[in-house]
């Protein structure tokens, strides 16, 4: 029970994308960032009353508000790549998750120095602290100025089906690039921190390191990512990504030491960041402006669908059968998208 919160966060996050990408397309990008971020600001305060009830169902109910509001801001790439040059798409992308690097070192020192806040409930301060920064986010995004986003309705798309761009082979290696990064990612970081500490009995703060350093590795890549677009395919970029993604398996096999857990969830990280940004950047090829949202939409809800089962798949897998069926688990989905990539290299 331990990991449903975090279950819940991306099980809200995969359930909104398309509520996302509809508010979008009818209010515009900066009035549904400032939505987004007042969803966010409402569950992080429920949050704050949840820790001070002891309310483990409120507590659940706050997760599923602060995931949604991330399906929100999972659109700021999408954002990002609309207002560049389609050369340029794959830089935008990079910098707009480089600037998570700042929540990576922020979270952690956040939660670390929230959590005696307020004696009579631990975390409720670094809660608190969320609320506030989703209330402030709000306040910027609202006055965002961009191309508009409100033209498309998609109540009555144009452009192509989406059953006719799904079947496109372009967008099919896209979306199982991010699926993938994502899928593998959530399953194997949420059973990771329990398997360290709890199974292992490796100190918390340890293993709050190895998660922090994880973090970094997610969105550090995306310094250089950006550029070695401009040398590499999308394709090539993810193909790269999976085969780091197999460095996590081979290092959770090597042992149970920290060292171990370490440069899994750092090879993790890096593996995750070139196959988001590789997906996101390809996904940009698949369609016009007018069959923008709903193909963002699409791509988002199997990417965090897949991302929400894992997640939920985690603590079962780890209670059940350990560490190494997590490791063994893993290994089929990057398998698959290595033989994927490959095949694509030989008919392109």
């Amino acid at each position: 029970m331990a990991t449903l919160p975090i279950s819940l966060m991306v099980i809200g996050t995969a359930a909104s994308t398309i509520l996302a990408s509809w508010t979008m397309s009818r209010v515009g990008r900066a009035h549904g960032f400032a939505c987004g971020a007042g969803v966010g600001c409402l569950g992080a305060a429920l949050a704050v009353l949840a820790l001070f009830r002891a309310d483990f169902l409120w507590f659940c109910l706050a997760s599923l508000l602060i995931g949604a509001a991330s399906a929100f801001a999972q659109q700021y790439r999408f954002a990002a790549a609309e207002s560049v040059s389609s050369a340029s798409v794959g830089a935008a992308v990079s910098i707009t998750l480089a600037g998570s690097l700042i929540g990576a070192v922020f979270g952690p020192w956040l939660a670390a120095h929230g959590e005696h806040w307020f004696e009579e409930a631990r975390f409720a301060g670094a809660f608190a602290a969320v609320a506030g920064c989703y209330f402030f986010a709000a306040l910027v995004l609202v006055r965002l100025r961009g191309p508009d986003a409100s033209a498309q309705q998609l109540s009555a798309p144009c452009g192509r089906p989406l059953r006719e761009i799904s079947a496109n082979q372009v967008f099919i290696v896209a979306v199982l690039g991010s699926a993938v990064g994502w899928g593998v990612m959530s399953f194997v970081m949420t059973a990771a921190p329990l398997a360290m500490h709890v199974s292992d009995s490796h100190p918390l703060d340890q293993t709050a390191r190895v998660i922090q350093a994880h973090v970094i590795a997610m969105y550090g890549p995306s310094l250089v990512s950006g550029i070695l677009l401009k040398r590499l395919r999308s394709e090539s970029l993810m193909l790269f990504g999976s085969l780091i993604l197999c460095v996590t398996v081979a290092a959770g096999f090597a042992g149970r030491e920290i060292l171990h857990y370490g440069i899994a969830m750092v090879a993790l990280g890096i593996g995750w960041n070139f196959l988001f940004v590789g997906g996101t950047t390809l996904l940009a090829t698949c369609h016009s402006v007018d069959e923008r949202f709903r193909v963002q939409a699409a791509n988002d809800f199997v990417v965090f669908g897949l991302s929400a089962a894992g997640s939920l798949a985690a603590g079962m897998v780890l209670q059940a059968y350990g560490w190494e069926a997590v490791l063994w688990t893993s290994f089929p989905l990057i398998t698959l998208k290595i033989a994927l990539l490959l095949a694509v290299r030989r008919t392109s």
